[in-house]
């Protein structure tokens, strides 16, 4: 699926994911919760911070299927980051600033996640139960 970078997009694109996950076998609190929130996060960190909310570009979105689980993978057209230079919005210091929250958020509702060397492509991975 192809987005625009429009956050105005964002639930709707979730909801046609999390319906076809569903219908992919994966257990239903993990498509209504735990999915819904992280590709959430990640759809619209990659409008955002990865295409600048730039109307020109779009995000990709696909998911893969397999007996161990659902792959959900979020592509933006952005020049890309380095994830481990995140901070953790945890940390004291961390804990009134308003950003950093998405990625921990991701990290915390999915099973694993991974990044492209570019640092423009997230694969969160659900596994099934």
């Amino acid at each position: 699926m192809r987005v625009p970078s429009n956050l105005e997009v964002v639930e709707e694109a979730v909801d046609v994911v999390a319906r076809h996950c569903l219908a992919s076998g994966l257990a239903p609190r993990a498509a209504r919760f735990n999915l819904r929130v992280a590709l959430s996060e990640a759809l619209s960190n990659a409008i955002v911070y990865g295409n600048g909310l730039d109307p020109s570009k779009s995000v990709d979105v696909w998911i893969e299927v397999a007996d161990q689980g659902i792959a959900v993978h979020v592509c933006d057209q952005g020049a890309g980051f380095d994830p481990g230079a995140i901070p953790d919005p945890t940390l004291p210091e961390r804990l009134e600033r308003p950003d950093g929250r998405g990625l921990f958020l991701i990290r915390q509702l999915v099973d694993d996640v991974s990044f492209n060397d570019r640092g423009n492509s997230i694969c969160m991975i659900l596994r099934r139960a």
